[in-house]
């Protein structure tokens, strides 16, 4: 499996950016995906997740303002996004789109499959 991700930029604070992240190979829709993301000086953290028998999942400190979603299109391929609304200056990083375990209900777990990362710097 390769991830592509793209989307990221320079956002002034309080504005909104969609990151997008295409999955080709072979990917069941069993699979859970996320995105991580990491800051200056800072480990990499799980941001959101989808799927893997537990539908949508979101780190506390974007809850009620990233969304993220999944489109497999004609099974061809799966294209992951982020919709990153309200931005703000703590969630500047690099973010990265991953592949996880299919069907783990004790929480996402990462495979070893990690996208390039797009860096989104949220100015102040």
């Amino acid at each position: 499996v390769q991830l592509q991700a793209s989307g990221g930029g320079l956002v002034q604070a309080g504005g909104s950016l969609r990151l997008s992240c295409v999955a080709s190979g072979t990917l069941s829709s069993s699979h859970a995906m996320a995105w991580y993301r990491q800051g200056p000086g800072e480990d990499r953290e799980l941001v959101a997740s989808i799927g893997g028998g537990r539908g949508t999942e979101y780190a506390d400190s974007v809850k009620g303002r990233f969304t993220i979603s999944r489109d497999r299109s004609k099974n061809t391929h799966d294209t992951l996004f982020l919709q990153m609304d309200s931005l703000k200056a703590e969630d500047t990083g690099v973010y990265y789109c991953n592949v996880g375990r299919p069907n783990s209900p004790d929480g996402y777990y990462p495979l070893r499959y990690w996208g390039n990362g797009t860096l989104v710097t949220v100015s102040s």
